[in-house]
C-alpha cells in the first residue's frame, strides 16, 4: 500500500471512529444515564428559562475526563433548542479569536468551551463583560490612534468544562450561574451505558459480557465505549460476531485491562512508586520522569481513579501507594507498612 493510500485509509478510520463516538452520545436528558441530581437541577433550570423565553444561565461543568461534560453540553443545547458551537481554551489564543466567535453567535446559542481553565488571561478578561452584560470591548488600531469599540452581542449561554476547577480564577468562576460536579458512575449505570451503546453499534452483547465490560471501565462512559468497540472487533474477527463473556475477557486481556479496570499505565505508576521509591512519598515531577508520562496525564487521567480505588494517596510530600495497592499487585508491604493483625 502506498503512503498516500495509507494516510487516506487512516483518515477514513478516524472519521468513522468520530462518527461512532457522536452516535453513542445521548441527545436528551431522558437518554442520559446517571448524574441524577444534576439532570433534575438542569431540567428545572431549562424549564424555567423556557417559560421566561430567555437563555439559560452560564454553566460550569467539572470532573475527571470522560464523564460526559461535552455530551451534557450537547444535551443542554438540544433540550433548549439552541445551536451549539464548540471550542477549547487552548484554541483561543488571542482576544480577537474570542471576539470573532462571540459575534457570530445567534440568539440564545450555546457556546461550549472545553478546558476553560486554559484560557489566556487576556482572553478571559474579554469574557467577563460578555458573560455579564452581553457586550465586548475590542481595540481598533495601534499606538496613539488606537480606540476602543464596544459591541453588543446576542443573548447566549456559555457552558465551560474543566478537569481543574481550582485552576479557574475567582472572577471567572463567579460569573457562572450554576456549577455542577460530574461524579464517577455506578456499576449498574455503567451496564446501562454499555447495553445502550451496543444497541446503537448494532452488536449483540449478552448480559454477563456487558457486566464484565461495565465493571472494568473505570466508572467512565468514554472508557466503556472504547472497550466495547474493541470487544466488538474481537468478536467479529475471532469470535461468533456476538460479544460473549469469552470475547469480552479476551479483548480486555489484549488491552491490558485487569479485573478492577487498571491498565498497564496504572500498574506501572503503582509499581514505580513501590519498587523505586519504597512506596512513597514521591513528587509528581519525579514520578512522571520515572515513568515517562506527562505530569498532567498522571494528575488528570490516572490518579483520580487510583485514589477512588484507595490505591494512591496524595500527601504534602508526594504520592504514596497504599496497602491495597500492594495487595492488588501481589507485593508485600514493607515491615512498617504492614497492617497489624
Amino acid at each position: 500500500m502506498s503512503e498516500s493510500a495509507e494516510r487516506l485509509l487512516n483518515a477514513s478510520d478516524n472519521e468513522n471512529d468520530q462518527a461512532l463516538d457522536l452516535a453513542l452520545r445521548p441527545k436528551s436528558i431522558k437518554e442520559y444515564v446517571g448524574q441524577g441530581d444534576i439532570k433534575e437541577s438542569l431540567s428545572i433550570l431549562i424549564e424555567a428559562a423556557r417559560k421566561r423565553k430567555e437563555p439559560i444561565d452560564h454553566l460550569l461543568l467539572y470532573g475527571p475526563p470522560g464523564l460526559g461534560k461535552t455530551t451534557l453540553a450537547g444535551v443542554i443545547a438540544h433540550e433548549t433548542g439552541a445551536s451549539l458551537s464548540t471550542t477549547s481554551g487552548p484554541a483561543i489564543e488571542r482576544a480577537g479569536d474570542l471576539a470573532s466567535i462571540l459575534t457570530n453567535l445567534g440568539p440564545n446559542d450555546v457556546l461550549f468551551i472545553d478546558e476553560i481553565h486554559r484560557l489566556p488571561k487576556t482572553v478571559e478578561e474579554i469574557l467577563y463583560p460578555a458573560m455579564e452584560d452581553r457586550k465586548i470591548d475590542i481595540i481598533l488600531g495601534k499606538g496613539p490612534g488606537a480606540r476602543s469599540v464596544r459591541l453588543d452581542l446576542e443573548s447566549f449561554t456559555i457552558i465551560g468544562a474543566t478537569t481543574k476547577i481550582g485552576a479557574l480564577s475567582s472572577p471567572l468562576r463567579d460569573r457562572f450561574g450554576a456549577t455542577y460536579q460530574l461524579a464517577y458512575y455506578t456499576d449498574p449505570e455503567m451496564e446501562k451505558i454499555v447495553k445502550r451503546s451496543a444497541k446503537i453499534l448494532g452488536v449483540k452483547a449478552d448480559a454477563a459480557a456487558a457486566k464484565t465490560l461495565a465493571t472494568r471501565s473505570r466508572r467512565t462512559p468514554r472508557v466503556a465505549n472504547r472497550l466495547l468497540k474493541r470487544a466488538r472487533d474481537w468478536a467479529e474477527t475471532r469470535g461468533t460476531g456476538n460479544i460473549t463473556t469469552d470475547a469480552a475477557e479476551a479483548s480486555l486481556k489484549l488491552e491490558g485491562v485487569d479485573e478492577l479496570g487498571l491498565d498497564a499505565v496504572d500498574r506501572r505508576l503503582l509499581e514505580t512508586i513501590i519498587t523505586k521509591f519504597k512506596g512513597g512519598p514521591v513528587g509528581l515531577g519525579t514520578l512522571a520522569a520515572a515513568t515517562s508520562e506527562e505530569t498532567e496525564a498522571i494528575e488528570d487521567v490516572y490518579e483520580p481513579y487510583l485514589i477512588q480505588l484507595g490505591f494512591l494517596e496524595r500527601t504534602p510530600r508526594g504520592r504514596k501507594a497504599t496497602d491495597a495497592a500492594y495487595e492488588h499487585l501481589g507485593k508485600q508491604p514493607p515491615a512498617g507498612k504492614q497492617k497489624l493483625l
